[in-house]
């Protein structure tokens, strides 16, 4: 198994979200995940011209277990292709942006949700702990 220190795929996202599997009140992690970019994936269904506007993003929604929605989000290629290896298209976003609008209804946020570091967090805690101004 690889480790934060010599895992290639090893973004500054992806230690912050080690650190917080740690200490889930590591501001110094929480932090670094707001201003980092992540990977969304395009849903197949949104058309080419709405895909690449710069200020929309179409959030994809998956249902979990249960039926909540969810937004996978991914720290890098292999994480994505980790849970969704078909996808053909994705958008880098800043997470801090992409929470500080995120929608208030209760759809959650999970990043890289196949993984040991994986992060879900509800609809408040998205914008509560990674929303940036």
């Amino acid at each position: 198994m690889d480790t934060p220190a010599n895992d290639p795929h090893a973004t500054p996202a992806r230690q912050a979200l080690d650190a917080l599997v740690v200490n889930t009140e590591d501001q110094a992690a929480l932090d670094t995940l707001a201003s980092s970019d992540v990977l969304v994936p395009v849903p197949d269904d949104v058309a080419d011209d709405v895909a690449t506007d710069p200020a929309a993003v179409a959030l994809p929604v998956l249902e979990q277990p249960g039926g909540e929605p969810v937004v996978p989000v991914f720290t890098s290629e292999p994480e994505m292709a980790g849970l969704l290896p078909f996808v053909s298209r994705y958008r880098m976003v800043p997470l801090g942006a992409l929470a500080s609008q995120w929608p208030s209804d209760e759809l959650s946020l999970t990043i890289d949700a196949s993984s040991d570091h994986g992060l879900t967090l509800t609809s408040e805690g998205v914008r509560n702990l990674l929303a940036r101004p």
